[in-house]
């Protein structure tokens, strides 16, 4: 879809499958960096903001700027973060399923260079403490969207959070695995990929897969007719401003770009997912959701900062106006 055309489907984003997202709700510390440090090195870091984060926050709020509900997993404790965090989510009318006392959130600090690329040197917190019991609290309907991220399913409590994986039904796992992609086990990701998850990944992280299925990691519809024959499951390929691939049983694709002027590329991916799980919810094929999650991100690349995920109007006026300038 152009511009035009996916501004004319927005009438139609409502959900129409439950979303659950699971994960991480942190403190984001993001800083410009002239450079990245070496070793030994001492630099000197321009401030931009603290902003709430963490992958699965990043998707839930861009879920509900773009009018999808979601039921939401995300640990928060006690303590200076999670205060901040809670009290942000409170303003913008996100709860969440899971509150504990056995600690604080975690942060993480991001360095922007001057090229918009970003660095994470990222620290834990009860995000990472899942349990039995609060698993128990979510029950998923049957058709919810459930959003996963790499950072748990590589994480300490990954065993515990692919065992519930396997005992649901009727539920499909919408899964970005992001950098940890290399850190999961080979036997745990054969147990991930066996319960049919749609996969979102970046270029880099298409690479790693390629090394998996023995194929060219610039052969990006090879990596995708591979994946859907070593696994039957849905890939994205999120190639930034060449657009995104998509790949199911039904249809392999490219989804077209839409144009932005890169100032930040943190939160891109998340915001991407977000998109993609709108649309899916919304009951749109996925090369149509995929398309929606390249207009989020676009939106969120041109603006400084990690919480910037558009409102729905917001996303409409970025589309107007680039159907006027193509």
């Amino acid at each position: 879809m152009n511009a035009r055309e996916l501004q004319s489907r927005l009438p139609t984003l409502a959900a129409k499958r439950p979303v659950c997202v699971l994960g991480s709700a942190v403190i984001d510390v993001i800083a410009d960096a002239y450079a990245l440090p070496w070793r030994g090195c001492d630099i000197e870091l321009q401030q931009q903001s603290v902003n709430i984060g963490g992958c699965a926050l990043n998707i839930a709020l861009t879920l509900s700027r773009l009018g999808i509900a979601s039921q939401n997993a995300l640990p928060i404790g006690q303590g200076t973060w999670a205060d901040i965090i809670r009290s942000s989510l409170e303003k913008q009318g996100i709860k969440s399923e899971i509150h504990t006392d056995s600690g604080d959130n975690g942060w993480c600090l991001a360095l922007v260079e001057p090229d918009g690329e970003r660095t994470f040197m990222s620290f834990r917190g009860v995000e990472h403490q899942w349990n039995q019991a609060w698993l128990d609290k979510l029950q998923l309907a049957p058709g919810t969207l459930l959003s996963l991220s790499g950072y748990q399913l590589a994480g300490p409590c990954a065993e515990l959070l692919v065992s519930w994986l396997e005992s649901l039904n009727e539920v499909t796992a919408f899964i970005d695995f992001g950098p940890r992609i290399a850190d999961i086990p080979a036997p745990l990701l054969a147990r991930i990929m066996a319960c049919k998850p749609i996969v979102s990944l970046n270029r880099q992280e298409a690479a790693i897969a390629a090394e998996w299925l023995n194929v060219a990691a610039e052969d990006m519809a090879g990596i995708c007719q591979a994946w859907l024959q070593r696994f039957d499951s849905p890939l994205i390929v999120r190639l930034d401003k060449q657009g995104a691939w998509f790949a199911s049983q039904d249809k392999t694709g490219l989804a077209a770009p839409f144009p932005a002027e890169v100032v930040d590329t943190i939160g891109a991916g998340d915001s991407h997912a977000g998109g993609t799980l709108a649309g899916l919810a919304a009951g749109w094929n996925l090369d149509d959701a995929v398309c929606l999650g390249n207009a989020v991100a676009s939106y969120v690349v041109s603006h400084r900062g990690g919480d910037c995920a558009p409102h729905l109007a917001e996303l409409e006026q970025a589309l107007l106006f680039a159907d006027k300038h193509i």
